[in-house]
């Protein structure tokens, strides 16, 4: 029983995952703080579709909200690469961005739509140069989170390394300076507040998530 107990529980929460939003636009099913959440100037609506706050209802992180000084800060792109590169944040923001609408759904069960801003994660493995082997992308947080996802999923999805979120950059409580944008994964796939991004030829590297029994593959169920 031991063991069963933890697993019925991440079931449960992914089941949860893609819970309704409630009726009242104006409220979300967790909190009824929505309309407070959003900060000055935030876009709230993009082509016809509802946003919704950048800052999510609760924090779930495993340290607690990072606060990242940014003079220090330097994303590192290592693993099996061709050449390690070091980059500050405004040499990452200095790529071409790319802007797209996604949503995020948190195993608690809410989730929220966003315009993101960011950078293809692939076009910065490009200025290391994948070696052939590599198979996996583990994304590491100044917190000590990891989790990954396929060197393939990245590159067919176009993944994009967000430092912006409806119009404004990141706040602290949604990972700034970057979050990864893990389109159509659950929400522990988003690691925030990324520092490193690793190449690998592990195929079943299991982040801090996935080794508490959460699914590796983090689809979200329809």
């Amino acid at each position: 029983m031991k063991r069963i107990i933890p697993v019925l529980a991440v079931l449960l929460l992914l089941v949860t995952a893609c819970a309704p939003k409630a009726a009242d636009q104006g409220a979300d099913a967790v909190s009824a703080a929505t309309l407070a959440r959003y900060r000055e100037n935030e876009i709230t609506g993009y082509q016809g579709a509802r946003l919704d706050p950048a800052i999510g209802p609760r924090d779930n992180s495993i340290k607690g909200i990072q606060q990242v000084d940014i003079a220090g800060y330097a994303l590192s792109i290592g693993g099996l690469v061709d050449n390690p590169v070091t980059l500050t944040y405004e040499q990452v923001r200095s790529r071409k961005p790319h802007e797209r609408l996604v949503t995020l759904h948190c195993v608690e069960g809410w989730d929220a739509t966003v315009l993101w801003k960011g950078v293809l994660i692939d076009d910065l493995i490009g200025l290391a140069g994948a070696k052939p082997e590599a198979v996996t992308v583990i994304f590491g947080s100044v917190d000590g989170y990891t989790t990954s996802l396929p060197l393939q999923v990245v590159r067919e999805k176009g993944l994009i390394l967000a430092y912006g979120a409806n119009g404004l950059d990141l706040p602290p409580a949604m990972g700034y300076p970057f979050i990864v944008v893990a389109e159509d994964k659950l929400g522990y796939k988003w690691g925030r507040w990324v520092s490193s991004i690793t190449l690998s030829d592990d195929a079943d590297y299991r982040g801090y998530w996935e080794n508490l029994g959460y699914s590796n593959e983090a689809d979200i169920i329809p």
